[in-house]
């Protein structure tokens, strides 16, 4: 897969690219993250790319000229543009996987408030939004995004299982774990966890998901009947408990 995006802050997109996971991912050529500079297609002698909104309004938006230059620069026929909005769909782990589809994701990271409305109409696919709330730019989304698509391009991380077993992949919130040693400033490993009886540690693990996920997020179950979610738990206990 392919990812490029148009930022007005290459650096940015730069370091995250070629670090961690994804910048190994990168090297094994799995994934691509690269950034495409805005100023650089600007038609102005000082590379200016804002302007002042038509009709008044406080703040400056991103032209057209450069962002319609960008695009015809980058954009192939197999391209999905994304541009990030607060009043766009709100992202998602489906959404993270649904866009494992596209060889070549586009992001156009917004500025100031935000870019002309033409730009949007004629070119992008999705408006998209990680969340209620307004950021400065829109260059931590787009990364918040790719990090979330490119670690589910099979081979990007080590273990594919972790990709099944983590929260928002199912519709349970992940299990507490635990590591060496087993007892940490008065706190012990549950001892269940250290029995080395596997189903009795699965059906543990699966029991402490449900209770995170009623407790903290009760929406994740709200297809799931009560009586149906008290059998499950009933059906967990007994085996947890079994002798």
């Amino acid at each position: 897969m392919k990812i490029d995006i148009i930022t007005l802050f290459p650096e940015l997109i730069d370091t995250y690219a070629h670090n961690g996971i994804i910048g190994r991912a990168a090297e094994n050529s799995l994934l691509s993250i690269n950034y495409v500079n805005l100023r650089d297609f600007s038609e102005d002698k000082h590379k200016r790319v804002d302007d002042y909104p038509y009709g008044g309004g406080p703040g400056m938006l991103l032209k057209p000229e450069p962002l319609y230059n960008a695009l015809r620069y980058i954009k192939k026929d197999n391209s999905y543009v994304i541009y990030l909005s607060p009043k766009g769909n709100v992202f998602n782990q489906q959404k993270a996987k649904e866009y494992t589809k596209y060889e070549h994701i586009i992001f156009i990271v917004g500025h100031y408030e935000g870019i002309d409305q033409r730009i949007i109409d004629m070119f992008v696919d999705e408006e998209v939004s990680i969340g209620d709330y307004v950021l400065t730019s829109g260059e931590l989304p787009a990364l918040i995004i790719a990090d979330a698509v490119g670690r589910l391009i099979p081979g990007v991380l080590g273990s594919e299982e972790s990709i099944v077993e983590e929260s928002h992949s199912s519709e349970l919130l992940e299990y507490p774990q635990y590591t060496r040693p087993e007892e940490f400033m008065g706190h012990k490993v549950p001892e269940i966890i250290l029995s080395g009886n596997h189903q009795k540690i699965k059906a543990w693990r699966e029991l402490k998901s449900v209770e995170l996920t009623l407790e903290r997020r009760k929406d994740k179950l709200s297809n799931i009947s009560q009586i149906d979610i008290d059998k499950r738990c009933e059906k967990l206990n007994k085996i947890i408990n079994r002798k």
